[in-house]
């Protein structure tokens, strides 16, 4: 089975009873479970107790590290079923503990008011070398099985200048084609939206996740779903860091459909901590 196979896999939740699921884990070597592939589960969790509505946001906070060598159990909550719009809160749960919880809404279809930023210029991705073909420098920070493509436009994230916004242009696709289901593109672009986001708080410093003195973990994250799209065609996922204090730091990102529209804005915040300040560079210390 390809990765992206077994992505579809992983999102097809096993329906254990009314308003609860259990999903399972990538069986690879990851010390934990990867942060969107518990949101995106929780997204499909939710999603199965909606009909006829599509999400416009979502907001989680990631709890505890999930363990990749058990099931993971999705409790929902149908907090709220109005004439426009939905609400579920979804809670994951491991060893009798909450790992992570997510709230989301979904939205009738209506019209409206029509702007948005406009897409920053950008190289075609077909121009770009794939991330799963580079050689980051420590083994393991990628991992041999990934359903998304990445191809980053300003080079890797372990090299390359620095940059005192944070600014990080990444175009994401899911690696093949995916049946016409738009619920399982959103769930998708959720899984991908956790690959990349928390590094450009790291641009600004020169360092990267991929640098060995570095511990970095998702703490919360939310995200806006403007404009309909699919997830396995190139998005240009536009991230910048507007801050970092006290052990953390905030991304926000913007995912553009290739004809230029903002399908999608990210809001991300995490743990970065030293491993050991005293082999950082000036930047990190005080």
């Amino acid at each position: 089975m390809g990765a992206l196979e077994e992505l579809i896999a992983l999102l097809d939740l096993e329906q254990l009873e009314v308003n609860l699921f259990r999903g399972v884990s990538w069986k690879d070597d990851r010390p934990r479970v990867f942060g969107g592939q518990v949101a995106g589960q929780a997204l499909v969790a939710a999603g199965r107790t909606v009909e006829g509505r599509p999400v416009h946001s979502l907001h989680a906070y990631f709890l505890r590290p999930g363990d990749p060598s058990i099931p993971i159990v999705y409790e929902v909550d149908r907090i709220r079923d109005g004439k426009s719009f939905t609400t579920r809160r979804v809670v994951a749960i491991q060893h009798g503990e909450a790992i992570f919880n997510l709230q989301a809404s979904f939205h009738v279809d209506e019209t409206g008011f029509d702007h948005r930023y406009p897409m920053p210029d950008a190289p075609d991705p077909e121009t770009l070398p794939a991330a799963a073909d580079l050689e980051p420098p420590i083994p393991g920070r990628l991992w041999a099985k990934q359903p998304i493509d990445i191809r980053y436009v300003d080079g890797p994230p372990w090299d390359r200048p620095v940059e005192p916004t944070g600014r990080q242009l990444v175009w994401i696709r899911a690696d093949g084609t995916l049946p016409d289901d738009p619920v399982l593109h959103t769930c998708v672009v959720a899984y991908a939206s956790d690959y990349t986001l928390l590094g450009s708080a790291l641009v600004p410093h020169g360092r990267s996740y991929f640098h060995d003195d570095i511990m970095m973990a998702s703490l919360d994250h939310a995200m806006w779903f403007h404009r309909p799209f699919r997830a396995d065609e190139w998005l240009l996922y536009n991230q910048a860091s507007p801050a970092a204090s006290g052990g953390r730091g905030l991304a926000m990102g913007g995912i553009f459909r290739r004809d230029g529209a903002l399908a999608v804005s990210v809001v991300q915040e995490g743990l970065i901590r030293p491993v050991d300040s005293s082999r950082l560079s000036p930047p990190f210390k005080e």
